[in-house]
């Protein structure tokens, strides 16, 4: 079992380390500017009803990804 996964496979609940964040362009500027970098930690709190986008916790926020978004973020589950 891989020690590190992409975000949208968090299980509700769960915390996680960001490791990588594998896309590009102005959705990487995105993710950077809200805070979301290296080493910071992310909880996933809640799924919409029809499952896409997850609310995920760091920073003191809570941010709304889609799974596409949150796939391209490599973590370590804590």
């Amino acid at each position: 079992m891989s020690k590190y996964i992409p975000l949208n496979l968090l299980p509700l609940g769960s915390m996680a380390r960001v490791k990588e964040l594998t896309m590009a362009g102005s959705i990487r500027r995105r993710m950077l500017d809200l805070g979301l970098i290296k080493g910071t930690k992310v909880q996933a709190i809640n799924r919409s009803p029809s499952g896409d986008p997850v609310a995920y916790f760091f920073r003191g926020a809570v941010i709304a990804l889609r799974s596409e978004e949150a796939s391209k973020i490599i973590v370590e589950r804590l």
